[in-house]
């Protein structure tokens, strides 16, 4: 299994080692959401590199949470979790949505 707190750490690192941006989170969004434009394209086009540009995006994210100090790993775990037990329903349009959320549309 991979320790996902590891691999922040080396991607920090990596950051620092080359002189990357540590410190603005909002740049690091910007780019992040980029490289996920980029995988898109690869996806599109049926490139060869799809899974590395996904890797690119994972690893802004890896980044980014380092640098938030926020616990990933825990919070995947987490969010699995609570999806796993979450009820999803057809709303009026066809379209699944959370339980919740289509009570409130009614």
């Amino acid at each position: 299994m991979v320790n996902i707190k590891e691999l922040q750490d080396k991607v920090y690192q990596n950051k620092v080692n080359h002189g990357f941006n540590t410190t603005n989170i909002e740049m690091e969004f910007c780019l992040a959401y980029g490289e996920l434009g980029e995988a898109y394209i690869a996806y599109l086009k049926k490139k060869e590199d799809l899974g590395e540009e996904l890797a690119d995006v994972i690893i802004y994210l890896l980044g980014i949470s380092k640098m938030l100090n926020i616990d990933l790993e825990k919070e995947i775990v987490n969010k699995i979790e609570k999806n796993s037990k979450r009820v999803y329903k057809e709303n009026s349009k066809g379209v699944l949505v959370k339980e919740e959320e289509l009570i409130r549309e009614v």
